[in-house]
């Protein structure tokens, strides 16, 4: 990969823009949640944005930390850290992939280049946010951590109904559908006829 020189103009503009969306303070519980999951074997990383992204840029600590939210079969095999920008993206690709399937959706989801580039490190933080958010949601027993750190999400809600309900349900005009009662048209006349001679 080549280094890329500074931007300028609407792509400076752009970027400044995603810049500002990072969040130092996001930065900090995330790290603290990390190392409260996976223990203090991941280390921690220098405060900052480039501190962060070097942490995990690898992609290792992020292997372990979906590792460690599952008791039994771990759907990262193989960690390994490489020096290859190759292996740590295939690295970073598998994590996303695990994230996925445990249960964060793809719009949260950031892209391999947002870490590894450093493009969008604030996409980072929204992957994290909602994976800790799951995790929590889950209460299986492999969360780590203070609980109020992440959000609880939208649990569902089934309601079951019997078949009386559902007949009457069916004579209701629903309001999208408009209305039977009320104005109507009946009456209106749109300006005189036109004479023709």
């Amino acid at each position: 990969m080549a280094n890329k020189g500074p931007s300028y103009g609407m792509s400076r503009v752009v970027q400044d823009k995603i810049d500002k969306k990072y969040d130092a303070e996001v930065e900090e519980l995330l790290v603290q949640w990390i190392v409260a999951q996976c223990g203090s074997g991941v280390g921690k990383p220098e405060s900052g944005k480039l501190g962060f992204q070097d942490w995990l840029k690898d992609g290792c600590v992020l292997s372990e930390l979906i590792n460690s939210l599952h008791k039994d079969n771990k759907p990262i095999k193989k960690i390994a850290s490489s020096s290859m920008a190759f292996k740590q993206m295939e690295q970073i690709s598998q994590f996303l992939t695990a994230a996925e399937s445990f249960g964060v959706i793809k719009t949260d989801m950031f892209q391999t280049v947002d870490l590894w580039e450093g493009k969008d490190l604030a996409a980072v933080q929204r992957t994290l946010m909602s994976l800790g958010s799951v995790a929590v949601t889950k209460d299986d027993g492999n969360y780590r951590g203070d609980p109020n750190w992440f959000f609880k999400k939208a649990q569902e809600n089934r309601r079951e109904f019997t078949d009386d309900q559902l007949k009457a349900g069916k004579g209701v005009i629903g309001l999208q559908m408009g209305s039977n009662k009320g104005a109507s048209q009946t009456g209106m006349s749109y300006g005189a006829t036109r004479q023709i001679q």
